[in-house]
């Protein structure tokens, strides 16, 4: 079985890129959906979020405030590093659970779908990454209008990740989301006609 990387910078389409995938057939590995899934009420990771970033990221019924984490996590780099340290081992255990379950079911390949992919070094783990590549401006203006997020916070979450061009050097495939869907999705078939290929070689 392929491991197949996909990543690019936060607002980029990644997600609408993986769901096309999806429609090709290939199992998607969500880390964004396992990061949620480690924070949920009873999870450990989220006493330990609470005792660093403050109990009233905990809502009343003792769900995540993500947004608040947020504005408090992606302050500066040493913040960011204190929420990666205690989230990512085990979105990592996790992760492999599902890649060894896609495996047993015979799986030609898997759509790993992790933003922080190139940043953390782990593109060199794939067989191939796919790099979602949409222009900053764009990005800003998807997530403030249709998320509803606040410009100065997406703008500090896109630089705390690795800069376009240094993701979209490490990419096999580089999807330029950009246009519409109907740009889109013959990109999409060509990616997955290279991951069948390599697949079966």
């Amino acid at each position: 079985m392929k491991l197949i990387g996909l990543t690019g910078g936060i607002g980029s389409g990644k997600s609408t890129v993986a769901a096309m995938l999806k429609e090709h057939g290939f199992p998607i590995v969500d880390a964004d959906r396992i990061a949620r899934e480690i924070v949920e009420p009873g999870q450990p990771a989220l006493q330990e979020l609470a005792a660093e970033f403050g109990d009233d990221i905990l809502n009343a019924d003792g769900a995540l405030d993500r947004s608040l984490l947020a504005s408090r996590a992606f302050v500066d780099e040493e913040a960011t590093r204190t929420l990666n340290e205690i989230t990512h081992p085990r979105i990592n255990e996790r992760t492999q659970e599902l890649f060894d379950a896609a495996r047993e079911n015979g799986a030609e390949a898997v759509i790993y779908d992790m933003p922080l992919l190139i940043d953390k070094g782990l593109h060199k783990d794939m067989d191939a990454t796919i790099v979602v590549h949409t222009d900053e401006h764009l990005r800003i203006e998807r997530l403030t209008t249709k998320r509803g997020l606040d410009s100065d916070d997406v703008r500090r979450r896109i630089n705390a990740q690795i800069d376009d061009e240094t993701r979209n050097a490490a990419a096999d495939i580089l999807i330029d989301n950009n246009g519409g869907e109907d740009e889109l999705r013959p990109q999409i078939t060509a990616a997955a006609e290279k991951i069948h290929q390599l697949s079966r070689d």
